[in-house]
């Protein structure tokens, strides 16, 4: 009987996951037909590409990406029919293509990826290389593998035009690097934003150079080990050492490398709350006397959850709405970021906000008796109605999380919603755009498998739960809805190793349910395609 479950379990195992040569593209492409045959790569191959400077990259691109792992020699050429592969930008027949649309084929001669925009030929070459064997990822020359392709036809186009991931590196800083690692990972999935949450109690991230104080002081903290928000305190002359930001050059680098992967960048500043790196490098932008004694948070308790209740701080972590300061400091540290990030958005954050502290505030009673102020919703709202008016003043939009819904939304900003779908349903019936980030499936900080075995969190998001994940919800004009991400906070990720295990699978799961057609979701074929 041992024997024989045995060979059921062996059968099962060979029948429910694909063989070698299975077609496994994530997202799913729109069409894909099969065809007779397959195609190899061999030394010398030879790409030609239009003459267009951007898909003259995209030939770049491909070309270090065969080359790294074969070793093969590869030539670009510029306006030539004789190529391997050909990367063509061509305006299509019928129906106007999108900037990321793209057409593959592979035949057993040559490989032909047809786009209107450089971006569709980038994507085309993502799905092209996702057909060649697993060995394509190589970082080096890897010996005795068969170079081949399936030969298919492809006709692909996303779902969203906003199809983003987010890098929370104000927890734990990461390296340059690290992001331009990260950015090469999510362009394989054809994710094209690159949401970065720059600062928050544990650090500040980016060079701000009328405010030094926010870097030399704001961005750095006491290393500790263990589980976040139970460290002890750090003892006065533990070294704040550990942390680190990123220069204007590095931004700039790091912004160009996401650019030529066809990827925007979306800077975060987290106010009002969120805000302790900014406070313990500035302490007049409190409401609250004694903040100049406030210091970078390591991971020490700073608020309380009860359950259930309305969360509090133990300090207060917040900008105060009625100080002018703190409109002064944002106008210089928004007119920076600004020049930094050419994306349209600008994120404010605008969530969490603990306002135990605003309800003891002298200056925050004065505020609500001026501008007749009936509650602290409405005392948030008017802060962030002033932000989006510094922000709109820098020629960029503003967006932040659902919170900036309480106490009436401001006129032209964008909603990410965060608490489940109800936020951006909220914002959408008022016509405002909205991204989807649900924690109910895009939460990739929760654990994703066995709690003995992962670092604490207080939530499980499996694989299946994300895969259900789906921008529109019923009833909502699918016109506000720009689309949707996954968002990684980093309180508990502390390397690029634990990162890739917290993102991936599950970012393929968002990927898929932000590019692929709602209609060709389906677990039972995305399992396989995942393994």
């Amino acid at each position: 009987m041992k024997y024989f479950g045995a060979v059921i379990w062996l059968f099962f195992v060979l029948t429910a996951f694909p063989q070698s040569n299975a077609i496994a593209i994530i997202p799913e492409p729109v069409s894909l037909v099969q065809q007779q045959g397959v195609f190899t790569l061999q030394d010398n191959i030879t790409i030609t590409v239009s003459d267009d400077n951007e898909a003259a990259k995209v030939a770049g691109y491909l070309s270090n990406a065969i080359a790294v792992p074969t070793g093969f020699t590869t030539t670009i050429k510029k306006n030539s029919a004789d190529g391997n592969i050909r990367l063509i930008i061509t305006p299509a027949p019928g129906e106007a293509p999108g900037d990321e649309d793209y057409h593959l084929v592979v035949s057993p001669g040559s490989v032909t990826i047809t786009a209107r925009k450089a971006a569709g030929l980038f994507y085309g070459v993502q799905s092209f290389l996702q057909l060649l064997p697993k060995e394509i990822a190589g970082k080096s020359v890897i010996k005795g593998v068969s170079w081949t392709a399936p030969c298919v036809e492809i006709t692909d186009h996303p779902r969203f035009g906003w199809r983003g991931l987010m890098f929370d590196v104000a927890r734990h800083f990461f390296t340059k690097e690290e992001v331009k690692q990260f950015i090469d990972d999510m362009a394989k999935y054809k994710f094209n934003l690159l949401h970065l949450h720059l600062t928050d109690d544990q650090g500040w991230r980016i060079e701000i150079k009328s405010l030094p104080r926010l870097t030399s002081v704001g961005a750095w903290n006491v290393k500790k080990t263990g589980t976040f928000n139970y460290f002890s305190p750090p003892a006065p002359d533990e070294p704040r050492d550990y942390g680190g930001f990123y220069t204007h050059d590095d931004i700039k680098e790091i912004v160009q490398y996401a650019k030529d992967r066809f990827i925007n960048i979306l800077p975060e500043v987290d106010v009002p709350g969120h805000s302790l790196a900014a406070i313990a490098s500035y302490p007049e932008l409190s409401c609250t006397p004694g903040a100049n004694q406030y210091k970078v948070n390591s991971g020490e308790p700073l608020m309380v959850w009860p359950p259930g209740g309305h969360f509090y701080g133990l300090v207060d972590n917040t900008l105060c709405p009625a100080n002018e300061k703190v409109y002064t400091f944002l106008d210089k540290v928004f007119t920076e970021v600004a020049q930094l990030f050419p994306f349209e958005y600008i994120h404010m954050g605008g969530d969490e906000t603990a306002r135990n502290f605003w309800e003891k505030s002298a200056a925050i009673k004065a505020l609500m008796k001026k501008e007749k102020l009936n509650n602290l919703d409405e005392v948030q709202s008017y802060f962030v109605k002033r932000v989006e008016k510094i922000i709109a003043s820098k020629g960029k939009k503003m967006i932040g999380w659902d919170e900036i819904l309480q106490g009436g939304l401001a006129p032209n900003a964008a909603v990410m919603s965060w608490r489940g779908i109800k936020g951006g349903i909220e914002a959408a019936k008022q016509k405002h755009e909205v991204v989807m980030s649900p924690t109910t499936f895009a939460y990739l900080d929760y654990m994703q498998g066995d709690a003995a075995i992962e670092p604490p969190v207080y939530a499980t998001l499996r694989l299946n739960k994300a895969y259900q994940f789906e921008p529109v919800p019923d009833g909502v004009d699918p016109i506000y809805i720009k689309g949707g991400q996954a968002n990684l906070w980093t309180e508990q990720v502390y390397n690029m190793r634990h990162l890739q295990y917290m993102i991936w699978p599950r970012a393929f799961a968002i990927a898929e349910s932000v590019w692929s057609p709602k209609a060709k979701k389906n677990w039972n074929s995305f399992v396989p395609r995942v393994e």
